[in-house]
């Protein structure tokens, strides 16, 4: 059984670090091998790079994994109840 508040902040941890990673790699490589259009998709209203918009993609990021932890959690304890159990037996 998985616990929905130590998954959902994991998660949420999870994805603001890779955020962070995602912006600084692009802020130290060229233009055309880094992922600002990827984060302009999966991020409303983000774009590449102010001030403002770092902090919104911060903040999105977070509650993606928020979103994740929320739930699968309770997806994957309903069906381990119903067929976790038979699987161990």
């Amino acid at each position: 059984m998985l616990n929905t508040k130590l998954i959902t902040w994991a998660l949420s941890l999870f994805t603001s670090f890779s955020y962070l990673l995602c912006v600084l790699y692009g802020l130290v490589t060229p233009e055309s091998v880094h992922m600002h259009q990827f984060l302009e998709i999966v991020l409303p209203a983000f774009e590449w790079i102010s001030v403002g918009s770092f902090f919104l993609g911060l903040a999105e990021s977070f509650l993606w994994g928020v979103y994740v932890g929320l739930v699968f959690p309770p997806i994957y304890n309903a069906l381990y109840r119903r067929w976790g159990s038979e699987a161990e037996a």
